[in-house]
């Protein structure tokens, strides 16, 4: 089996949790990096082996600075379902990419990786003396070897039905790992200061990456949270002191601007584009209340800059028009090209695509989910922002079809205690029999 384009062939390892988050955070970064994630490598699935072409090994090194949904990457000198298929590849595989890193001067080891299966000592001898045909000249240095190689065996992802032979096997040469390591690092346990709404770490980095961040990029959290966060024995703090406290923790305190404290639905921002990125995680009114402050005569001015709408519209402050007001802010205030990240409950029996909210302004990139519950999930939006903000955007949301559906969030905070309840009259029922 002769690879084709084998120059710019690349093997991810990728990590088997937030599955679906991967796909999106993977084509992000390449695209933020100069590369791009073209149509027949969109196959992957659940699978943790992505065969990517990417430009250049500095590509791939910097996509591996930034993600923490891919665990390594190599470049892949040979794959084939069988062992046979596997050396026909590499010995198709051109000899002058190899010869720099297989000289006499060089040092390398071999490794092997197995997914869903474990193998003896001997059987992975009996892997690394088949590779003998390749041209090493250098000498084996196991523990800081030049040059790192690895045989990947995939046994598929049923730990129930592990087949003899593996359905797929690799080789190639490591190239960098992930940051994987950042998550345990970050993690919320380890916070001097913990809010009731705190975001785990691993999505924090993912979320990041979905936006594009890049070094001296300007972010906003237009929903960063009260900080009402105390330890033992210490007195309440404000947003500020702990923000500063945290960052300070980690060593990244000179990255923060400011906080200020104002009413997310009518910021108090100039116009203008000021942001290269919005990421937040808005208030569901599970552990945090969802509320407008000062005067609710926004909307009806909005029904009246947009006659065409029929639709009627509540002067209370629901969970869809604060949506709105996200959207309004990020479309207003994003440079072009610049994302807007944020998360959105629904109910899962009742979802559908048409309740992501839509503005003319921005560009739906993704929608990942994550389950909450059996009858929960919230759900990960990565829009970018594709054109200029004007004046009659603002309320181009009523004219939508999709308006109705819009409001179904609206009953996301009953619909959640309603299961809830039900949940718990269900294990009381049961623990009684």
């Amino acid at each position: 089996m002769a690879l084709s384009c084998t120059l710019n062939r690349y093997l991810l390892l990728m990590a088997q949790e937030h599955l679906e988050f991967r796909l999106p955070e993977i084509k992000s970064l390449l695209s933020l990096f100069g590369g791009q994630f073209t149509s027949g490598q969109e196959t992957y699935g659940k699978s943790p082996f992505w065969i990517l072409n990417i430009p250049s090994e500095e590509i791939a090194r910097n996509l591996m600075k930034r993600t923490v949904c891919a665990k390594s990457i190599f470049e892949l000198w040979g794959h084939g379902k069988s062992p046979e298929e596997l050396y026909s590849s590499l010995k198709n595989y051109p000899v002058e990419k190899m010869v720099p890193f297989l000289h006499s001067d060089s040092t390398y080891k071999i490794k092997i990786h197995t997914f869903n299966k474990t193998l003896t000592q001997e059987e992975k001898v009996k892997r690394i003396d088949a590779l003998e045909f390749l041209p090493f000249e250098g000498k084996v240095n196991l523990k800081k070897p030049q040059h790192i190689f690895s045989i990947l065996e995939d046994y598929g992802l049923d730990p129930n039905r592990i087949p003899e032979n593996p359905h797929n096997i690799y080789f190639g040469r490591w190239i960098a790992d992930g940051q994987r390591e950042l998550i345990e690092s970050y993690s919320v346990k380890k916070r001097l200061f913990i809010g009731n709404t705190s975001m785990d770490a691993g999505l924090s980095f993912i979320m990041a990456n979905h936006g594009k961040v890049k070094a001296n990029d300007i972010v906003f959290d237009p929903f960063v949270g009260t900080g009402k966060a105390s330890r033992k024995n210490q007195k309440w703090r404000g947003p500020d002191e702990n923000i500063r406290a945290n960052l300070r923790q980690y060593g990244l305190e000179k990255y923060y601007l400011d906080v200020l404290v104002s009413d997310a639905s009518k910021p108090s921002w100039r116009k203008g584009t000021y942001f290269d990125a919005i990421i937040t995680d808005p208030p569901y009114g599970i552990r945090e209340s969802t509320r407008r402050t000062g005067s609710q005569k926004e909307i009806s001015k909005g029904i009246e800059k947009c006659p065409e709408s029929h639709v009627p519209v509540s002067l209370s402050y629901h969970l869809s028009d604060m949506y709105f007001d996200l959207l309004n802010f990020a479309a207003e205030t994003l440079v072009l090209g610049g994302r807007l990240v944020y998360w959105l409950p629904v109910y899962t029996p009742e979802y559908t695509e048409e309740m992501v909210p839509w503005h003319p302004c921005l560009e739906l990139i993704s929608n990942c989910e994550q389950k909450l519950s059996s009858h929960t999930s919230r759900r990960l939006i990565t829009m970018e922002k594709v054109k200029k903000f004007e004046n009659r955007d603002q309320y181009s949301h009523l004219l939508s079809d999709h308006f109705l559906p819009y409001q179904g969030h609206n009953s996301f905070r009953e619909k959640y205690f309603s299961g809830v309840t039900k949940r718990i009259a269900k294990e009381e029922k049961s623990s009684q029999e």
